[in-house]
């Protein structure tokens, strides 16, 4: 994807292009609103965080109370720096009747990034970084996303933009009745992820891959190591300007899978992350690199739970009998090669 585009054009149209200049391709409101589609009306879940100082914010607590106001950012976002003023506005103004928390998507990030951010921009409110289960209660897609609840703990809006809707929303978020929220308990979200580690079990589901095919990520016959190869389709593009030893390490990465990938001993996958991307950006992304392997997008994040994946690239290797037995990040990507020999 050419998200260099999105540089130049985005304080000039005050919308994020993903791609090139095809009119068939989403802006990231058009995606956040996509998004949004299952959420606004239904309640917010319920679900206690804490911040990265320490503090724990029970939302659940804070609806009927307040009306809550989200944002999911990162750190390497062009757009969420430039929103970021609006949104320390919002804090700063904010009145006893809603709580406004910055949630960091946990992508590609650390502790130390986000801490080094919030200096350099002078950022007060308080930070969360999603394990994963924010991502999925509110179906995040882009960066940023705004998510907007009402003081009956009811979704009212959720949007891309710092703009008049984004403002208008969370006006109406502090004239829903408090006490409405009795009757919108969203579901509780108390129990952590569980992650894949070495030793465990390949989950029994069924991905489908970009050209339609079924794959089971626990086999039958033949079997085979599988190797699963966690990308984003812009991670060498986009990350160039923003992380650019992030992007180079996406580079290595599919350069060593391109040439190892030759071997039919093992079975491989690329599993591309849903955030800013589509199958036609994925697409795109295999075309231009010539990649070979074949490739599903998780557009819900599901795969990237199951397996702990916070950053790309990340390499899960599986033996022949579906266990778990190596994890390979990019500190370790000069392993790979002696690895997959190895299997």
């Amino acid at each position: 994807m050419r998200f260099a585009l999105h540089l130049i054009f985005y304080p000039l149209l005050g919308l994020l292009m993903i791609g090139g200049a095809s009119a068939a391709e989403m802006t990231g409101q058009q995606r956040a609103t996509a998004a949004g589609r299952g959420l606004v009306g239904s309640p917010a879940p319920r679900l206690a965080v804490k911040t990265i100082d320490g503090q724990t914010i029970d939302l659940g607590e804070l609806y009927g109370k307040k009306a809550v106001y989200l944002k999911f950012w990162a750190t390497w976002c062009t757009p969420c720096r430039e929103q970021m003023p609006h949104f320390q506005h919002v804090y700063e103004t904010a009145g006893p009747d809603l709580a406004v928390i910055a949630v960091n998507a946990g992508f590609n990030d650390s502790v130390a990034e986000i801490e080094k951010y919030r200096q350099k921009l002078g950022i007060t409110m308080p930070i969360v970084m999603d394990d994963g289960r924010l991502g999925a209660a509110f179906n995040l897609r882009v960066t940023p996303q705004h998510i907007v609840i009402g003081r009956d703990g009811r979704i009212i809006y959720v949007g891309h933009l710092a703009d008049a809707r984004l403002d208008a929303a969370l006006s109406a978020a502090r004239t829903t009745r408090g006490d409405d929220h009795l009757n919108a308990a969203g579901a509780s979200l108390t129990a952590a992820i569980h992650s894949l580690v070495v030793g465990d079990t390949l989950p029994a589901s069924t991905v489908r891959t970009l050209d339609g095919h079924a794959i089971a990520l626990k086999q039958g016959t033949p079997r085979r190591p599988t190797v699963f190869v966690f990308l984003s389709p812009w991670c060498e593009s986009y990350l160039a300007t923003t992380r650019p030893s992030v992007s180079a390490d996406c580079r290595a990465a599919r350069e060593q899978v391109t040439a190892l990938a030759r071997t039919s001993k093992v079975r491989w996958l690329g599993v591309a992350s849903g955030l800013w991307a589509t199958s036609d950006d994925l697409r795109e992304y295999r075309t231009k690199y010539r990649v070979t392997i074949p490739m599903t997008l998780d557009g819900s994040g599901t795969l990237f739970r199951q397996f702990g994946v916070k950053d790309t690239p990340t390499i899960v290797v599986a033996d022949a009998d579906d266990h778990v037995v190596r994890r390979i990040e990019a500190a370790q990507l000069n392993s790979l090669a002696g690895v997959v020999e190895g299997l």
